[in-house]
């Protein structure tokens, strides 16, 4: 197992590339299964969760190869049905080959998903959805067995709960479904707009009709294509709170500044300096950091996957700031072990008080989730002298080559092996 080694109080100044967009590259390396044709995807992260997914489309029967800049999906001789609970139980996104597969082959086997401990996240709601396009299901020893003896007959569905990962498996399903599907209460985070963008040039026929309503024309025939992801608007996130909190001056690259701009509004607010470009923003630090009130949201409200992040710069605020998660209700594990460093935070139920005026001390910190193991990182940067960081596999999963990016910014951080 490996761990992080962060000297910390340096600024961080100069260039980062963003990388392709992980909560993207999910679904639609999912919607992949819906095609007996080449597909070709390219800007897929190199992070663990990817690899996981080519892993468990590999196991379906998947061709798959890399060559330089992109990945070459090959489905003709994909038949598999059984996703098993190895591949599965490190990631939430295992639950979305579900869909296609049910889809293209009306019956499948999957494991329930695993993933971070960060609330429970049940898959009641994509399994309710699907039952109105036909499917049956019991879950059996940690399974869904699903079937759709008469193949997936397009419905109205509206979903009882705005969830990201319903709304992904349902749009997929209903491509390949008889008739018309409308889905309303949907989710419309960028990463689902990117899905439905690869999955129309897919030759599918899917177009909102309004905010959050979906109409959806099953298709028999799939095309052979080529698609780059977007962008992944955590990461870019992430290096705009490292810039503020560790008062430097970052330039991130390859974004879409429209896509983030309640972040960047937000941080803002808070006192850092943003510079907005074509394809870039530019992000200076300032010693006078504002407290706030912030509450999570589906987009395009503040992101769940940033609150961990926030909160780090919010301890350096001039005065006290809460954090209100309503998305997870388990999500402020890292609430002690910034503690640990210092820090003075109170959690009452989803709200977390965060004190200002602090200055972290480093300590030895133990990761708990993806973005709690990046507020870590985020804290001992600031923070004079050695912070050591365990249990990185969960930064693995999100972040790639997080400490050599960090590194070319002016980080003294090292990845080793534990004794």
């Amino acid at each position: 197992m490996q761990k992080l080694e962060v000297l910390g109080a340096n600024k961080l100044k100069g260039q980062v590339k963003i990388s392709g967009s992980k909560n993207a590259s999910l679904p639609i390396l999912a919607a992949t299964l819906l095609s007996k044709k080449k597909i070709i995807l390219k800007n897929l992260p190199k992070v663990k969760d990817i690899q996981t997914m080519i892993t468990l489309l590999k196991s379906l029967g998947s061709k798959v190869r890399f060559n330089i800049n992109q990945t070459i999906i090959d489905n003709t001789q994909q038949k598999k049905k059984f996703a098993s609970y190895n591949l599965v139980k490190t990631m939430r996104a295992g639950i979305l080959v579900l869909g296609p597969l049910l889809a293209k082959y009306r019956s499948a086997k999957v494991s329930l998903p695993g993933g971070c401990a960060i609330g429970s996240r049940p898959v009641d709601i994509h399994l309710k959805a699907l039952s109105k396009l036909g499917v049956k299901y019991k879950i059996n020893q940690g399974y869904v067995i699903a079937n759709a003896p008469y193949g997936l007959k397009g419905n109205k569905i509206n979903f009882s709960k705005i969830s990201v990962g319903a709304t992904e498996n349902l749009i997929i399903a209903a491509c390949l479904a008889k008739g018309t599907t409308i889905l309303s209460n949907c989710a419309i985070e960028p990463e689902i707009k990117d899905l439905t963008n690869f999955l129309n040039k897919m030759g599918c026929r899917i177009k909102w009709v309004s905010k959050r309503t979906i109409r959806i024309i099953g298709v028999s025939e799939i095309n052979e294509i080529s698609y780059s992801v977007m962008f992944d608007r955590i990461e870019a996130g992430t290096y705009c709170v490292a810039a503020g909190v560790t008062g430097g001056n970052l330039t991130i690259k390859n974004v879409i500044p429209e896509i983030i701009k309640t972040e960047i509004n937000v941080l803002k607010k808070i006192g850092l300096k943003i510079k907005i470009r074509k394809n870039e923003v530019q992000v200076i630090g300032n010693k006078k950091i504002r407290n706030m009130k912030i509450k999570t949201a589906p987009y395009p409200g503040f992101p769940t996957d940033l609150q961990a992040q926030i909160m780090v710069l919010l301890c350096k605020a001039n005065k006290s700031s809460i954090i209100q998660e309503d998305i997870f209700e388990n999500r402020f594990m890292h609430v002690a072990e910034l503690n640990r460093m210092g820090a003075k935070i109170l959690t009452i139920g989803n709200k977390a008080i965060i004190e200002g005026n602090i200055n972290f001390a480093s300590a030895e910190l133990m990761a708990t989730d993806l973005r709690a193991s990046v507020s870590l990182v985020l804290a001992a940067l600031t923070a004079k002298g050695k912070s050591v960081i365990n249990r990185i596999y969960h930064l693995d999963r999100g972040y790639e080559n997080i400490e050599k990016k960090l590194k070319k910014l002016g980080a003294k951080i090292k990845r080793v092996n534990n004794e």
